[in-house]
Formats: C-alpha cells, sequence, structure tokens
C-alpha cells in the first residue's frame, strides 16, 4: 500500500472548545475513574498530558452507531488522584478494572493514541477474543533504538525528563507538558479555553512517570516486554484496523507509515494531513468522519 502527501490539509478551523458531557464516576480499587457517560462498545483511550476532553469533536460521529466511553485515565483528568507510582502495570491494572465495570462483556473496538495506544494493545493483547478493532494513531511501540523514538531535539527533551531530578524540576516544578510539549504536538493554536481544560484538573507525578515509562532499548525492561509482546500480535492479527497518521508526525514519520501500512494485515490507513502528535487536536472531524465510514463497513 503507498500513500500521497503532495497536498497536505491543514488543520480544521471548526474545532470546537466545548465539553457538553456530564461525567460519570465509578470505582476501581482505591480511585474514582471518570468518564462522559455517551448512550451508544467503543472505548476511546486518551494519552499524557491530556483526558477523555481530547475525543471531544470526535465521539459525536459515531456516537449513533456504537456506545462510546471514553475515560480520563487514573490519575489524570476528573479520575482520582490516588498515592501510587502511576507505572505502566498500575495504569494497566486500573484500565482492566474500569473495563471489568463498565464493559464487563462483548467485543470493544478501541480507539487510542500516545499511552493510550499502550494501554489499550496491551490489553487487546491479553483479551483477544473481546477485540472486534483497532483504531490508533501516533502510538507507542518498543523503540529499539533512541533514534527510532524520536528526532535528536526531542531525544534531549526527552532524556531529560528521564533524569530524576531534572525531569521532576521541568514536569513538576516547571509544568513543562502542559506550557511545552502540548502545544508542541499542536500545528493548531490551542484555545485559551481548551488549554485551561488540559491544565485545571492535573495530578503532576503521572506526567512525570509517563517519559520514563516509554519502552526504548530495553529500559523499562517490563514495559519493553509488554510493548514488545503487543507489537507482534499486533503484526499478526487479522483483527481490523483503522491507521491515522499525519506529516511530520512526532513518533510516526511518514517513513514508518508506509512500513506498518505494509506489515499490517486488514488495515486501513488515512493520511489527515498536517500534524504532529496530537492529531485528536488538530483533524477530529476528518478522523470522525472516516471512523464511522469504517465503521458502517465492519
Amino acid at each position: 500500500m503507498s500513500f500521497s502527501t503532495d497536498s497536505p490539509r491543514d488543520p480544521e478551523t471548526d474545532v470546537s472548545s466545548e465539553f457538553p458531557f456530564d461525567l460519570k464516576f465509578v470505582s476501581v480499587e482505591d480511585a474514582q475513574m471518570a468518564y462522559p457517560p455517551f448512550k451508544n462498545n467503543c472505548l476511546f483511550l486518551h494519552g499524557n498530558p491530556t483526558s477523555s476532553y481530547s475525543w471531544r469533536n470526535i465521539i459525536p460521529h459515531v456516537s449513533e452507531q456504537v456506545r462510546c466511553v471514553a475515560p480520563d485515565l487514573v490519575g489524570m483528568g476528573a479520575s482520582s488522584k490516588p498515592s501510587i507510582s502511576y507505572r505502566f502495570a498500575e495504569h494497566a491494572q486500573y484500565l482492566g478494572g474500569f473495563i471489568d465495570q463498565v464493559i464487563p462483556e462483548g467485543k470493544l473496538i478501541l480507539v487510542i493514541q500516545d499511552w493510550g495506544s499502550a494501554l489499550g494493545f496491551d490489553w487487546a493483547f491479553r483479551h483477544q477474543d473481546r477485540v472486534a478493532g483497532l483504531v490508533f494513531m501516533e502510538f507507542i511501540r518498543p523503540f529499539p533504538t533512541w533514534d527510532d523514538a524520536a528526532h535528536s531535539k526531542a531525544q534531549e527533551t526527552f532524556r531529560a525528563f528521564r533524569d530524576e531530578p531534572t525531569g521532576r524540576k521541568l514536569i513538576i516544578e516547571q509544568n513543562a507538558f502542559i506550557n511545552v510539549m502540548l502545544d508542541r504536538g499542536l500545528v493548531r493554536k490551542l484555545t485559551a479555553e481548551e488549554k485551561a481544560f488540559y491544565a485545571k484538573p492535573y495530578e503532576k507525578e503521572p506526567l512525570f512517570r509517563w517519559p520514563n515509562e516509554i519502552p526504548i532499548e530495553g529500559h523499562p525492561p517490563d514495559v519493553y516486554e509488554r510493548a514488545s509482546n503487543y507489537h507482534e500480535w499486533l503484526l499478526e492479527t487479522q483483527v481490523p484496523k483503522l491507521f491515522f497518521w499525519a506529516v511530520p508526525g512526532r513518533i510516526v514519520s511518514a517513513e514508518k507509515a508506509q512500513w506498518y501500512l505494509d506489515h499490517l494485515k486488514n488495515v486501513k490507513g488515512v493520511f489527515v494531513g498536517k500534524g504532529m502528535h496530537f492529531l485528536q487536536e488538530d483533524h477530529p472531524h476528518r478522523i470522525g468522519t472516516e471512523m464511522s465510514s469504517w465503521l458502517n463497513n465492519l
């Protein structure tokens, strides 16, 4: 499969900042996890440093076709901030508990990005009989080298994040993920209302822990092993897939997108245009309409 980037689309301009949903809460272990109770089994999983808010313009495109559930990961958004280390395994445990309570049976379509992709792929690998489809973009995989994980300037930033004292100063004290990294992951500029929504609910510890969990060059070993397992499964499974990508992208370049289009089975690739990391904010309506069409053909 091949693609063209001759006429990349600009970010969409009609992106709403409104989040007109009342949150529901479910008790998972020692925490309360928040999610909007959409009426219609599609599970939307966000990444760092966002929340279910990032799906607000996409869900309305498909909510008449499927039941949509979009939780805030534990420690993030409106969910509780328990006193835990926020390592990948703990997030996976809380997510599993959430799914067991809110969607205890039936098939799931996972719509995933960033750390939501790692958690979603990991859950799918361990519950293969429940997976009806995968929709993903800017996804986390095992990175065999730093060069595969990020370009040189980003490497410098993320190496700093993974140094305990420096990372805590940048992320905890200076709030670098909200104040800097969020903007760097977008082409368009967030409105003041959007930026405030992302910033207000945050406990900093999960924001610090996530960059330290990225599976690069075998570290951390437990996360690298889990990512390797789900990545191997992803390349072999016939589960229907919808893969969105953009240029230049952050962790999925055009070259890497082509590699996955050539190696994944039963995949439809959609080039959305100009984008960095948070494609849900730059191209939500394209993602929503393409997803709706794909759902009709499942």
